[in-house]
């Protein structure tokens, strides 16, 4: 199903992204909206997959999890049933917060939040028991600059 988004529906979701839980009232008020429009609005483009499930960000440091890695995987094989094999690995793990195949030299990169280096070497252990990768190099990050999901509309 192809969703058409016009200059209302951005700003519906430029609204969403930045906090989801304002109330329908308050989102279509800065919209320049009434509460039914908006809310069919929202609805339309949950049902035309343009939204996904809402959920909370949460402060991981203040959770303990105070180490990010981002971790550069070069492997030798790339047919099918090591892909599965290694996706699957990435999925089991909840460390992992998000995966990207590459272009060029580096296959895949993977962003890692554990508690500290320990737990993040606990972690490559577990991989590469699991998983046989060529090369991998685990780059900590000394601070967060930016974060965000939200995307410029």
């Amino acid at each position: 199903m192809s969703v058409r988004l016009d200059a209302t529906d951005r700003k519906i979701l430029a609204e969403l992204q930045t906090d989801a839980g304002q109330s329908l009232d308050e989102i279509a008020r800065k919209v320049g909206s009434s509460k039914t429009p908006v809310w069919n609005r929202i609805k339309k483009m949950r049902e035309g997959g343009v939204m996904g499930p809402q959920t909370v960000t949460v402060d991981p440091e203040k959770l303990g999890f105070e180490a990010c890695f981002f971790v550069l995987i070069r492997t030798s094989e790339h047919d099918a049933e090591w892909q599965a094999k290694f996706l699957k690995a990435l999925k089991n793990r909840p460390e992992v917060q998000e995966a990207h195949r590459l272009a060029g030299d580096i296959d895949y990169i993977l962003k890692v939040r554990v508690r500290n280096a320990r737990a993040y070497d606990e972690f490559y252990q577990a991989l590469i028991a699991e998983v046989q990768v060529h090369n991998v190099t685990a780059l900590l990050s000394m601070e967060e600059i930016k974060a965000t999901t939200a995307l410029p509309l």
